[in-house]
């Protein structure tokens, strides 16, 4: 008997309507919801996830934001109205979740996995914030690097930091560590939102743009000239559910959902870092000059992030938190 994937074009008010008569246990059945296409990671992860729970598991799976975008998912899972989601960090309801924000925490793919993968202390660092709004995170999902990219015409290839930085007007995300970051390592940082982000490239009303990935270089190709690999952030989502709802779980039943859960997100890391890899690669090809950082200058980039933007963030989220992240990413 093949596993029963409900795909429905349903909404979170209608489910909300009937959410009291959930079954108690996942063997019977759970619903699964995220805001991203079919054509996205979390599609390939949600449809592999399910195949591995088996046959006597129907899982509820809603893709495309069929129950409403990743901040409703967000908030909908802290009810306990959809028990498991794929989702972002929404520091709307916990300004501690700007942490995942925080620069130079990694800045390479072998100690990303090490410190954002399957079983790491990292986990423990975001439930210490997660669990106060009813959630539990049982996985991180990888992303990618976000780096510095320069539009055509700009001449400026900024590496040696704050001095590149000076007059170069970069975008940001509207974060206010975000400013404060770009701020501090030169640049003229302007917030715009991301569905403006290729119209000011293209007018030429920022230089630069920060935070982009390898997928999104691609996609903004025609407008860049350079892709200068500063990797001080790396981009991951969250795979949450219900907290409530996972610790009333038999615990045979946590302890599978988990190994799959590990399991696929094991593999999710292989194929992050393979079209990272490829996505920077086909920029080049198209004549997008692909400029990495050395040592030093890599060195002074974190030295400025580590001095100014880390003693902040320890602010919001407190010293026993951010002693777990130095941990857990080895920065003492």
């Amino acid at each position: 008997m093949s596993i029963k994937t409900i795909l429905r074009a349903t909404t979170a008010a209608a489910f909300c309507a009937v959410a009291g008569f959930a079954p108690a246990h996942a063997k019977d059945s759970f619903m699964l919801a995220h805001a991203m296409n079919t054509e996205h990671v979390f599609h390939s992860i949600s449809e592999e996830f399910i195949a591995d729970m088996g046959d006597d598991v129907s899982i509820d799976y809603h893709p495309a934001g069929d129950l409403g975008d990743w901040t409703s998912l967000f908030e909908q899972t802290m009810q306990g109205v959809v028990p498991m989601t794929l989702t972002w960090g929404a520091s709307e309801f916990d300004q501690r979740l700007d942490l995942s924000w925080l620069g130079y925490v990694v800045d390479n793919w072998d100690d990303a996995k090490r410190v954002y993968g399957p079983g790491s202390e990292m986990l423990e660092v975001y439930n210490d914030i997660l669990h106060d709004m009813d959630l539990h995170a049982i996985g991180l999902i990888p992303t990618d690097f976000g780096s510095v990219v320069i539009r055509k015409g700009v001449k400026a290839r900024p590496v040696n930091f704050p001095a590149d930085g000076a007059g170069v007007k970069i975008r940001v995300p509207g974060v206010a560590i975000a400013v404060d970051r770009f701020s501090n390592l030169g640049f003229s940082a302007v917030p715009i939102p991301l569905a403006e982000v290729y119209t000011a490239l293209q007018l030429g009303t920022v230089d630069a743009r920060a935070f982009s990935t390898a997928v999104e270089t691609y996609d903004m190709r025609d407008v860049l000239d350079a892709n200068i690999l500063t990797n001080d952030y790396f981009e991951t989502a969250f795979w949450l559910v219900n907290k409530d709802w996972w610790d009333n779980l038999p615990e045979d039943e946590r302890n599978e959902i988990q190994a799959n859960a590990d399991k696929v997100i094991d593999h999710a890391w292989a194929d992050a870092q393979s079209k990272s890899e490829d996505f920077l690669q086909k920029s080049a090809d198209a004549g997008v000059e692909i400029v990495h950082l050395n040592d030093d200058q890599m060195a002074a980039a974190k030295e400025i992030v580590y001095a100014t933007e880390w003693p902040e963030m320890e602010k919001i989220v407190g010293p026993e938190i951010m002693g777990k992240l130095r941990k857990a990413a080895g920065i003492e």
